[in-house]
């Protein structure tokens, strides 16, 4: 009696857990729009380049849009953890957290390749990115907020819009270092110039 054929998809697919799926799948399709653009992310070619069928894409994503917000968000927390990492080393001055922070910031807001970019367009005009888009920015300003809690004495409603503005900024000047307007060090010393003003 013949054996079933054992594929990449059986063999895989008995050895990963859910979330562990979902982390290949995603790191598959962060490879994709790395190696061939955002246009060619679908649900179908991600299971082809997964090496899982495509009911297992569908089922962990349901949609393109969906598998985009979802790699968006993801590439967008490895961001925020890497700056957080940062921002947790070592006992700072006031003087050198701002300085820490606003280099921090520019740096992952700088770092992440085109993929964040190249989602991000994928998904423009869609109503699901602009909620997504806003919950990062808040995740970003209460991280502000936190940093410089110690160091300010603006009430803690106005600390939240000041970090509201100074998020703003930041990407403004990151967008100014990618565009080849300004250096890092440049637009870090400036982001810091804007942070130490907020008294």
């Amino acid at each position: 009696m013949r054996k079933p054929a054992v594929t990449l998809d059986n063999r895989v697919a008995g050895r990963l857990s859910k979330p562990e799926r979902r982390r290949q799948l995603l790191d598959t399709a962060r490879l994709i729009v790395r190696e061939e653009g955002a246009d060619r992310l679908t649900l179908a070619h991600l299971a082809a380049r997964a090496g899982v069928s495509k009911p297992v894409t569908y089922e962990h994503f349901e949609t393109r849009t969906g598998l985009l917000i979802e790699l968006y968000r993801w590439i967008d927390t490895e961001r925020v953890n890497a700056f957080r990492a940062s921002m947790a080393e070592g006992n700072r001055s006031a003087k050198e957290t701002i300085a820490a922070l606003a280099e921090a910031y520019l740096a992952c807001s700088t770092d992440h390749g085109d993929e964040f970019h190249a989602v991000g367009a994928a998904l423009a005009g869609s109503e699901e990115k602009a909620s997504v888009y806003q919950e990062l920015v808040d995740n970003v300003v209460e991280m502000f907020v936190d940093v410089l809690r110690p160091y300010s004495r603006l009430p803690a409603q106005q600390l939240t819009l000041a970090s509201v503005g100074l998020v703003a900024a930041g990407d403004a000047l990151a967008g100014a270092v990618t565009r080849g307007a300004c250096s890092p060090s440049e637009a870090a010393a400036v982001f810091a110039a804007i942070i130490g003003n907020l008294d």
